[in-house]
């Protein structure tokens, strides 16, 4: 993994729970955060008394180098997202400045518990395919903008893989969004992964959730081993 390649985006512990309808006792539940980047869900959550893991390749690099690499890419993002805001949402964020202070603001949390917390086991350098954790480790297991999300750049196979491998080592997982990037269409992932995961005895179903930002974003999958 190049961090040249990586745009970090980081979320708040407030945007978590709702994009996964998290209640307060699912966050009392051993958590693991899957492709968390430089979201601040693992520090408020902790700060809380919660039980998260989080899982990134970019954890493999230094706080200073993913806060160089945010300051790079935040102007980019931004004119991004300025370009193509008719296709969010602005209803709890106003506005594309109002997001920018958002979105900065949950990096700046992450990165003062990343310098504290990066060697501590909290932070772990792994990405899916492949996870180093035991069979049912944790009680919940969420996705949070990368899988579905990116299906032009990862194959069904992929996906596929990546789901078992998330129900291997939680009795829950949890995936948010459902929709492509770019076009806001469902992924043409979603139906035969689930399809795939009914085959091997897992339980799937999609449920609403209160969160909307990118247009028609209003469903999450739930899978949980039977």
């Amino acid at each position: 993994m190049e961090l040249s390649k990586v745009v970090p985006w980081g979320r708040s512990l407030s945007e978590y729970r709702d994009m996964f309808s998290l209640s307060s006792d699912d966050l009392e539940k051993k958590i693991l955060g899957c492709g968390d980047g430089p979201a601040c869900f693992n520090a408020e959550l902790r700060a809380k008394g919660g039980r998260v893991t989080s899982i990134d390749p970019i954890y493999r690099f230094s706080p200073d180098q993913i806060r160089l690499r945010i300051d790079e890419v935040y102007p980019q993002i931004m004119k991004q997202v300025s370009k193509n805001k008719n296709d969010y949402v602005w209803k709890n964020i106003s506005g594309v400045e109002e997001l920018g202070k958002v979105r900065m603001g949950a990096m700046a949390v992450f990165l003062n518990d990343y310098e504290k917390h990066q060697n501590s086991g909290r932070y772990i350098d792994a990405s899916l395919p492949i996870l180093p954790f035991d069979n049912g480790e944790f009680d919940l297991a969420l996705c949070s903008h990368y899988l579905f999300l990116y299906s032009e750049h990862v194959g069904l196979e992929q996906h596929i893989q990546s789901m078992k491998e998330l129900c291997r080592v939680a009795k829950e997982v949890r995936v948010y969004p459902l929709l492509c990037i770019g076009d806001n269409k469902e992924s043409p992932h979603l139906k035969p992964v689930m399809a795939e995961l009914e085959r091997d005895g897992v339980k799937v179903s999609l449920l609403a959730v209160e969160y909307e930002f990118q247009k028609g974003a209003t469903r999450m999958l739930v899978a949980k081993s039977v």
